[in-house]
């Protein structure tokens, strides 16, 4: 059941270039926090990210080898599937083109698991690309464990279920395999411009 916790401020007009704003959505300058349980503790030094795919071994990168990796600073707008976009949001972190680069792959398909069980499914397309990071911080600040820290998935073009939470790793897969809140009705896909919120959409 999605936890609705304190930040959540409601509706709010902004300024802004309604081109900026998908479809149904609307401004906040917030941050809520809505989360599929409760939040979890992660410790960054014990934190671990893991692809895995069925034909080839595992690859695991500990804390200390993802802060090692190029970072980027990213600033985009972020889309929930609940209505609210907040715009600019500023991130630090590792493009996944980093990370899957020294991984090699048939598969079309992932799922991102995190620490708790949740997990969300993706076109590998749209983890690579320059579509897709690890981040570490928010607004210039470690992320906060509520935010998904110590690390989550910032995959901004798409609705932000989508960017899991305490994320500890991707199964890469040949087929497409429905995670967490896609087996609960949600889209599949998730894009925000053409308002892919449940199924059927």
């Amino acid at each position: 059941m999605m936890a609705f916790t304190r930040n959540f401020r409601g509706k709010r007009r902004e300024e802004v270039d309604p081109g900026r704003v998908p479809p149904g959505q609307y401004v906040t300058p917030g941050f809520p926090v809505l989360s599929a349980g409760p939040t979890p503790k992660v410790v960054a030094d014990d934190w671990t990210f893991t692809v895995r795919d069925a034909a080839k071994r595992p690859v695991t990168w500990t804390w200390d080898a993802l802060r090692a990796l190029p970072a980027e600073s990213i600033t985009v707008d972020i889309h929930c599937v609940t209505k609210w976009s907040k715009l600019d949001t500023t991130w630090t972190g590792v493009s996944l083109d980093t990370m899957l680069d020294s991984v090699e792959t048939r598969a079309g398909y992932a799922v991102a698991f995190s620490e708790g069980g949740y997990t969300t499914n993706l076109p590998l397309a749209d983890l690579t690309g320059g579509k897709a990071w690890l981040v570490h911080e928010f607004g210039g600040a470690p992320l906060e464990p509520e935010h998904g820290g110590p690390v989550r998935l910032l995959v901004p073009h798409l609705y932000f279920w989508k960017s899991a939470k305490w994320v500890r790793g991707l199964d890469l897969r040949e087929q497409d395999v429905p995670g967490f809140w896609e087996r609960y009705g949600y889209h599949n896909y998730g894009d925000p411009w053409r308002e892919q919120r449940y199924a059927g959409d």
